[in-house]
């Protein structure tokens, strides 16, 4: 039995690993600002990026060099999932994962 087909193939096939924390999440936030973008116009379209989001975020915690902050990573997902839901569990909005991720995109484009 094979799993699902991942929407990003090229990166499921190795390339993430060879991108910084940053830049990993970096592109986690382009799918978070596709989220928002989408929601309330076109759902299976914030819902196709919600779940991108989800596979960066699994791939990001499959990466060994972030073993130590498995704990970070795996409560951004957390919250994604939540505020992609309503925010009812930590009541986290998907605007303030957008600034969240934003500051990565930043550090990254600082570091370049």
């Amino acid at each position: 039995m094979t799993g699902p087909v991942p929407h990003h193939p090229d990166l499921a096939a190795g390339r993430w690993g060879r991108l910084s924390l940053a830049a990993q999440l970096a592109n986690v936030g382009s799918e978070v600002g596709r989220m928002l973008r989408w929601r309330g116009r076109d759902e299976g379209l914030a819902a196709r990026a919600f779940e991108r989001a989800l596979e960066l975020l699994d791939l990001t915690l499959a990466d060994p060099r972030w073993r130590g902050r498995l704990r970070e990573i795996a409560r951004a997902r957390e919250l994604l999932c939540d505020a992609a839901t309503g925010g009812h569990d930590y009541d986290c909005t998907l605007e303030e994962l957008d600034r969240y991720f934003l500051a990565f995109a930043v550090a990254e484009r600082c570091r370049r």
